[in-house]
C-alpha cells in the first residue's frame, strides 16, 4: 500500500510539474511542407522561445531549391527592417545613460538639420516650402512621425552604398513632406538619421555601438552587417514568385550592394541592413519579452521599455507603432523586406520568428507564417 501511495503521489508532482500545450501536432514542418510542394514557399526556419529557453527550432524546403540545398537551424537570413527596433533598442540604451532625451530636436546633435523647411504646398511647377512648427526630435524618427521621406533619391536600387555621415546631410538638406508630429509616413531615413545621432553622442560608429552593447553582450554571434564567408555559405537564395505567378524563381537581392561582405563599399543601415538567425534573433527577443532582461543582465530600465512598446502614434491614425518597434493586438516586433518576421507575444509568454527570403508569394504562400503562428501558440501558448 505505501508503494502504491508513493507512485501516486510521484505520478500526480509530474502531472503538475509537466507543462500542458494546446491542441495541435508536436511539430509543424508537416503543416508548412505542403505549401513547399505547391512552390509556394522556397523554405524557412521557424522558432518558438519562452522567456526562459527555445521550444522548437524547425526547417522545412530548401535554402537553395535548384541545388537541392535544404534549409538548416543555422541558417543566415537578411532580415531588413527588423534591424529597426534593434536601432531603437540601443538608443534607448542612452536615453536611460541621460546621454539624450527622446523629445531633443535632432538639430541639437546634428546641426546640419537646423533651419528644415517642411514642404506647405506644391504642385506641377512649384514648392512652397515653410519654416516647421517645431524641428524634428528624436522620438519622431523612431516613430515614424518626423515627416522625413522613406528615403532619399540617392539610395537606390542599393541602400547601402552611402556612408551613413552623408546619407543623414543629405536628409537634413532635404524638405520634410509634412508637418513634423501630425502624420505617420514610415522612415528608413529617420531611422538612419537616429543611427547617426548614437554615433555623435558615443563617438563610436553605430556598427561598433550595437556589437559592444547588444549583439556581444547578447550572444548573437551570427549578427552582422557584413556577413562573412562562413555564413554567406549559410545565405539562403532569395524567391519570388515567376512570371506566370503560378511558381516561385530565384533572385539575388537589388537592394543590397553585392559581395556582400565588402566592408570598404557596403555600409551599415540602421533601419535595414541587418543579416541574422533565428537563434540570434530569439535571443534578441527574449530580452524583450523579460521586460529588457536576459540571464541576469539588465539592457533597458523599466520606464524605456515601456516607452519602446507603447503606441506612439495618434489614434487618429491607423498605425499602430511604438519606437522602432511595430505592434499589433496581441503582439509587438517587427517584420522585414524579406518576409522575415519575430513577434513578441507578452499574454502568450512566446517569442515566435520566421525565417524566410521572399519577395512575394506565389498562390496561398502567404498564408504559411499564418499557418506556423498559429500552430506556435495552440502548442505552446497559455
Amino acid at each position: 500500500m505505501k508503494s502504491a501511495f508513493r507512485l501516486c503521489l510521484m505520478f500526480s508532482l509530474i502531472v503538475r510539474l509537466t507543462p500542458t500545450f494546446g491542441a495541435g501536432p508536436d511539430t509543424v514542418a508537416p503543416l508548412l511542407q505542403p505549401f513547399v510542394d505547391r512552390h509556394e514557399l522556397g523554405g524557412a526556419v521557424t522558432l518558438v522561445a519562452d522567456r526562459d529557453r527555445v521550444l522548437s527550432v524547425e526547417t522545412v524546403g530548401f535554402a537553395d531549391r535548384s541545388a537541392g540545398k535544404s534549409m538548416q537551424p543555422d541558417n543566415v537570413f537578411w532580415i531588413a527592417s527588423q534591424t529597426k527596433p534593434m536601432t531603437a533598442v540601443a538608443v534607448m540604451m542612452l536615453v536611460d545613460e541621460g546621454k539624450i532625451s527622446l523629445d531633443d530636436p535632432v538639430e541639437k546633435y546634428l546641426p546640419e538639420f537646423r533651419g528644415q523647411m517642411v514642404i506647405a504646398e506644391k504642385d506641377n511647377d512649384q514648392v512652397l516650402l515653410r519654416k516647421p512648427v517645431h524641428p524634428i526630435t528624436i522620438r519622431e524618427t523612431l516613430n515614424h512621425m518626423s515627416g522625413l521621406p522613406f528615403h532619399s533619391v540617392i539610395e537606390g536600387p542599393a541602400y547601402d552604398g552611402v556612408p551613413l555621415g552623408t546619407l543623414v546631410r543629405i536628409y537634413a538638406t532635404s524638405p520634410l513632406q509634412s508637418e513634423p508630429g501630425t502624420r505617420y509616413q514610415y522612415s528608413t531615413a529617420g531611422i538612419n538619421a537616429a543611427g547617426r545621432v548614437m554615433e555623435v553622442v558615443t563617438g563610436m560608429k553605430y556598427e561598433e555601438f550595437m556589437q559592444r552593447r547588444l549583439f556581444d553582450p547578447l550572444g548573437m554571434k551570427d549578427t552582422t552587417f557584413w556577413p562573412d564567408e562562413s555564413q554567406l555559405r549559410r545565405l539562403p537564395r532569395s524567391s519570388r514568385p515567376d512570371a506566370t505567378k503560378t511558381n516561385l524563381e530565384e533572385f539575388q537581392i537589388t537592394q543590397l550592394t553585392h559581395p556582400l561582405s565588402d566592408r570598404s563599399g557596403r555600409h551599415p543601415i540602421p533601419g535595414g541592413g541587418l543579416f541574422s538567425t533565428a537563434q540570434d534573433t530569439a535571443r534578441f527577443c527574449r530580452m524583450l519579452l523579460n521586460g529588457g532582461e536576459l540571464d541576469g543582465r539588465r539592457y533597458l530600465s523599466a520606464a524605456a521599455f515601456r516607452e519602446l512598446t507603447r503606441r506612439q502614434t495618434p489614434a487618429s491614425v491607423k498605425d499602430n507603432y511604438g519606437l522602432g518597434m511595430a505592434l499589433g493586438a496581441d503582439w509587438f516586433g517587427h517584420g522585414g523586406a524579406q518576409a522575415t518576421k519575430m513577434e513578441i507575444l507578452p499574454d502568450q509568454g512566446l517569442v515566435i520568428v520566421w525565417m524566410v527570403q521572399h519577395a512575394g508569394y506565389p498562390g496561398t504562400g502567404a498564408k504559411a507564417q499564418e499557418v506556423f503562428r498559429e500552430w506556435a501558440v495552440g502548442r505552446f501558448g497559455h
